[in-house]
């Protein structure tokens, strides 16, 4: 585990930001998982229990399964540390620590999903040069990413059809949320609502 990255005290990077608490939470889970009709237990779990984290990182072909928040104590310093190394910069093993808003996004479309299925994240923090690098190659790489503030997540669901992940994703009505059928994955972050593809 890499214990480098260090977790401001209001459990994310930029201290302007707040970090996504109980009610804020409460909240995304209502919003998300009433729009699926999911059975009141999802709910109760999505509030009361420990919040894992469980995605597999096809670049460095590490898996991540983490308790990152608890009733209790709520975000968990070390395990955030160990969810952001799973989600550096591949390219450079640069890593800067997650936004929890974003980890919560995961959090919920996991248990939308349900369990047993497998979230790739196929991009998490990028640094400012892999970011201009991608923009070379590509021009859907945005200037100012979240990525580069790490506040976004490329997922691909490896075992389902995209448009299931998307519409869940949607579905949270929290940040963005990008869909790119043909690359096979979507894009959230914990910017301000919007949808594209």
């Amino acid at each position: 585990m890499r214990t480098d990255v260090m977790l401001q005290p209001n459990g994310n990077n930029d201290e302007n930001q707040p970090a996504l608490g109980r009610r804020g939470f409460l909240k995304l889970a209502v919003g998300g998982l009433g729009a699926l009709a999911l059975a009141p237990t999802l709910l109760e779990a999505a509030i009361q229990r420990d919040r894992y984290l469980s995605f597999y990182n096809p670049n460095t072909g590490e898996s991540i399964r983490q308790v990152y928040w608890t009733p209790r104590d709520g975000y968990i310093r070390e395990s955030i540390n160990e969810v952001s190394w799973g989600l550096r910069d591949h390219h450079n093993d640069q890593v800067k620590l997650f936004d929890t808003n974003v980890l919560d996004q995961l959090y919920a479309l996991q248990l939308q999903l349900g369990p047993g299925r497998p979230l790739h994240i196929i991009s998490g923090y990028r640094s400012s040069d892999t970011n201009r690098r991608l923009r070379e190659q590509s021009r859907r790489v945005a200037r100012n990413s979240y990525h580069i503030q790490a506040m976004a997540l490329d997922i691909r669901l490896p075992d389902g059809q995209i448009s299931d992940l998307y519409r869940a994703a949607r579905s949270l009505g929290a940040g963005g949320v990008g869909y790119y059928p043909r690359s096979n994955f979507i894009h959230v972050d914990s910017g301000p609502v919007r949808y594209w593809s």
